[in-house]
């Protein structure tokens, strides 16, 4: 089964939020319908960010990643172009 990293941002308040989930679709309709407590404050997301995987375990030690500093920088990096024009 694939597993999703994937980064959602606030339509609100431009805050990003890191997950991983093995139904993508399924997962954006629980952050915008309030489902998860961590986002509901901060509806409607938009997915910006997705990564594909075979194995679980790679899919949650590629979201720590994410949500340490390293990978902060790696998606000021490849979000770059889209930061700097939203």
């Amino acid at each position: 089964m694939l597993c999703y990293v994937y980064v959602l941002e606030s339509k609100k308040n431009r805050d990003f939020y890191k997950g991983f989930t093995q139904d993508i679709n399924k997962r954006l309709k629980e952050h915008n319908s309030g489902l998860t407590e961590s986002t509901k404050n901060h509806r409607p997301w938009k997915l910006v960010y997705c990564e594909i995987f075979l194995n679980k375990q790679d899919a949650i030690n590629r979201e720590k990643y994410l949500k340490g500093n390293w990978g902060r920088k790696f998606l000021k990096e490849v979000l770059k172009n889209y930061i700097e024009n939203r």
